[in-house]
């Protein structure tokens, strides 16, 4: 019997989940298994979730994205989000992080759970006040564990949970001013009900008893980064760096109670300091598997930080993060519609593709030489086909037709695939 996927692990168990991720991922079991015993790949994947199709997240595993759905006060439609979530698993997102933050929230949490194949993960401390229906400041420590332990009963992958933040490195927030203080939400919420009730980080004071309901039903730890940049003058500063090396220290107690962990990291940041955040949380966090959101790479594109967060997003799964969370259009400016989450995911597939193929990982070329051999053909439904978008790919192509269907508008009769497919195969050309 075991626990965990990593309490397996340790025994040289093989379950059913590491045969399907090993399968996946072209990785022998035997390899798989130790890099979950070692902390360095996790399954997420609840005993409650029952309709999982479950995925690898870490070393020598293909870089995942994470979509973001969830209702708010202000937009509290739970079928358009439902819509969000069937768009997400038919666009093959690994992952859907429910962030809805109003309301009674459980009735929605479940319904995903029950139909979606890809994991699912949440911040708890979003839910508290909606679901405890009471003041921040009125929420006893035995009722922020009893949110923690319902979103895991539910069935929930993965949670986010700000443990690294304590009472010093809040000192170091309040001692060493930000440009744009602390932008996560969670984070946010934290750090308000310690200095209202001048009291320690619970989900820090009490980690163990986080890690007995996580045991319990094998949910991943995402240890939340309260302190990541909301913009690149605040990047890689004293803050992060002091929350980053207590989530480590954090990550190795949670491995001893067979818990799987998942790091998070930032934020916005200069593309320049990229490498070295990726190269720094994996020697702090001791090869954790690293989530990372976006990062964005400029903060002047509202409208557009879906393409600066891909940017930085190819960097980061290039230099070792291994799960992007993407972003919208819309970031910073509203809820994302249907559309907008579309326009992510696509964003961020490209993102985490492109750097598969820097890493070198196996057959992550092979879907690019088959779109390079259909140009070369000149066999544009082949093309279509195999499109990241097939349907914006097709759109294009009907919008424009060219005098022959072996061209497109752009060339015409001068297309170089056409005419090096005619010559090679002996036949003149005309241009005109």
């Amino acid at each position: 019997m075991y626990t965990t996927q990593m309490d397996a692990a340790k025994k040289g168990i093989v379950t059913r989940e590491m045969e399907i991720v090993a399968k996946k991922e072209h990785m022998p079991v035997d390899v798989l298994m130790a890099r979950i015993a070692k902390g360095e790949v996790v399954i997420p994947a609840n005993k409650n979730h029952k309709c999982i199709d479950p995925e690898g997240v870490g070393t020598g595993c293909r870089t995942k994205i994470n979509v973001n759905l969830g209702v708010s006060r202000d937009h509290n439609n739970y079928e358009e989000e439902m819509a969000k979530a069937k768009l997400a698993a038919e666009m093959h997102a690994e992952a859907i992080m429910d962030l809805s933050c109003y309301g009674k929230t459980q009735k929605f949490r479940q319904d995903l759970i029950a139909t979606s194949p890809a994991m699912i993960g949440t911040v708890p401390m979003y839910d508290a006040v909606g679901m405890l229906d009471k003041a921040l400041k009125n929420i006893t420590v035995d009722e922020f564990f009893s949110v923690v332990e319902r979103h895991a009963q539910d069935g929930v992958d993965f949670i986010t949970v700000h443990c690294g933040m304590n009472q010093k490195t809040a000192e170091r927030i309040k001692n060493n001013p930000r440009l744009t203080s602390i932008v996560s939400r969670g984070g946010s919420i934290l750090f308000a009900w310690m200095e209202m009730n001048k009291q320690e980080n619970p989900f820090y004071e009490y980690y163990d008893r986080l890690l007995d309901i996580c045991e319990k039903y094998d949910v991943t730890i995402s240890l939340g980064d309260a302190c990541r940049p909301g913009s690149i003058a605040d990047s890689t500063d004293a803050a992060q760096i002091e929350e980053l090396i207590t989530l480590g220290e954090l990550t190795k107690r949670a491995w001893a109670h067979n818990v799987q962990v998942m790091i998070e990291g930032p934020g916005h940041m200069a593309f320049n300091e990229i490498e070295a955040n990726m190269v720094l949380e994996k020697k702090l966090c001791h090869n954790a598997p690293f989530y990372v959101l976006g990062p964005l790479v400029t903060d002047v594109a509202p409208g557009y930080d879906h393409i600066t967060a891909a940017i930085g997003g190819t960097m980061a799964a290039t230099a070792g993060a291994d799960f992007l969370c993407y972003v919208t259009p819309a970031e910073h400016l509203r809820l994302p519609t249907v559309e907008d989450v579309k326009e992510g995911i696509v964003a961020f597939k490209i993102a985490a593709h492109a750097a598969d193929i820097a890493k070198g990982l196996p057959h992550a070329r092979d879907w690019d030489n088959a779109m390079s051999k259909a140009r070369a053909d000149v066999d544009f439904p082949k093309m279509i086909e195999l499109a990241i978008d097939p349907e914006k790919a097709e759109a294009y192509r009907a919008s424009s037709k060219p005098e022959k269907e072996d061209t497109c508008t752009m060339c015409g009769k001068m297309c170089p695939m056409r005419n090096m497919k005619k010559i090679l195969a002996g036949e003149d050309i005309t241009l005109l």
